[in-house]
């Protein structure tokens, strides 16, 4: 019977797969990135391309941990899986280097697609190569910078904010300053909160990867640190170990020591977005790309759920960019569907509907329009970050 039902099974899904209509579209493009909230935005957004262009679009989609090895080797490996590829920022010099993507200059002058129509931080992290020269290897695809998210219905309690204010003498409201911020994490620490024990803050402490450095560098910013000296390149002594940026150093190991959940040796975005949304934190450091998805959560979004800009530091203030450029993969035998997805995505209002769908536009059409800090509750500080 049930080798009778599996093909029955079998016999219908060819049937449906015979009766299935096969597009007319003479050519597929593959567009590879990681796979996160902002990748099946793109789906969306990308079927105004197919439908414009004819051009049918299949994507290749890696998580997280695995997004850099398998991209990497894929470039390394001179493949044709991807005509397209959002890769993260940092590997921009080196796919410059070892001609993995296409230089794109001539192609933006030809199409008047000007690099000064988007916003310069995420020009010189996402585009250029070498940086502070007018060489561009990509199109800024997903601007991005890591904030932070705050259970406001507790911050809302009448019982916290007069215990708070009784310890601290000032209110209990979204932190102005990283002092104001430990101080925050250190009150949540072992409270209870409706009947159940939690904590502080929710950080980066990953090691295979970045998430220790993008973590540690919300503070090193705001503390003084810098790459190098503004004034000459690749000079680093007193600057990337100034006094400032070891203090940053220490005030983040003070906090992960205080005021984090127990065993919380090797967190990055997945582990922060599952302490947040199980209620075991009040505060969490994480990218803004994952925002609205949490304000659309039924257990912690909405009404519950609070946003602010990284707090500001001794030095000022400072938010560690995040985000990726889209480029035009060297070794792709369709590079030209490839260069016009580009130009379609360039256009203002591709990138309007790319900030609505739930993607971070990076195109000053979409971030100075004034109207765009009220478009939703992390925007007006996704936009100071």
């Amino acid at each position: 019977m049930k080798k009778l039902i599996a093909g029955a099974t079998a016999l219908a899904a060819s049937a449906m797969m015979a009766m299935a209509p096969v597009s007319a579209n003479a050519k597929t493009i593959t567009l590879c990135w990681a796979a996160w909230d902002p990748a099946n935005a793109l789906v969306e957004l990308s079927k105004d391309y197919t439908a414009k262009t004819g051009v049918d679009m299949k994507f290749e989609f890696v998580p997280w941990p695995n997004f850099a090895d398998r991209m990497l080797n894929e470039l390394n490996s001179k493949g044709k899986l991807c005509d397209l590829l959002i890769g993260d920022s940092q590997w921009i010099g080196g796919s410059a280097e070892n001609g993995h993507y296409v230089k794109l200059n001539d192609f933006f002058a030809k199409e008047g697609i000007k690099m000064d129509d988007f916003m310069p931080a995420t020009v010189t992290g996402y585009s250029e190569w070498p940086k502070g020269t007018p060489n561009y290897w990509a199109l800024p695809a997903m601007g991005d910078a890591l904030g932070w998210t705050y259970r406001k219905d507790w911050f809302a309690k009448p019982e916290l904010r007069d215990a708070f204010k009784k310890q601290y003498n000032r209110d209990l409201e979204p932190p102005k300053t990283l002092d104001e911020l430990v101080d925050i994490a250190k009150f949540f620490q072992g409270r209870e909160v409706d009947g159940k024990k939690v904590y502080g803050a929710a950080i980066f402490t990953e090691r295979g990867s970045e998430g220790i450095t993008m973590g540690v560098s919300n503070f090193l910013y705001p503390y003084g640190f810098k790459y190098q000296d503004p004034k000459k390149p690749y000079a680093m002594e007193g600057f990337v170990n100034s006094d400032g940026a070891v203090k940053g150093l220490e005030a983040y190991k003070a906090l992960y020591k205080c005021c984090t959940p127990p065993g919380y040796t090797d967190a990055y975005m997945g582990e922060g977005l599952d302490a947040f949304k199980s209620g075991q934190v009040a505060l969490q450091m994480n990218w803004f790309a994952f925002f609205p998805g949490l304000y659309k959560d039924e257990k912690v979004g909405g009404d519950k759920i609070g946003f602010f800009v990284n707090p500001k530091g001794p030095a000022g203030n400072g938010s560690q960019l995040g985000g990726q450029g889209i480029s035009v993969v060297a070794y792709s035998p369709n590079q030209k569907e490839a260069l016009e997805y580009i130009k379609w995505f360039a256009n203002p209002e591709v990138q309007k509907k790319w900030w609505a769908m739930g993607g971070y536009s990076a195109h000053k059409a979409v971030l100075n329009d004034p109207g765009f800090p009220k478009t939703a509750p992390f925007a007006a500080d996704f936009l100071v970050a």
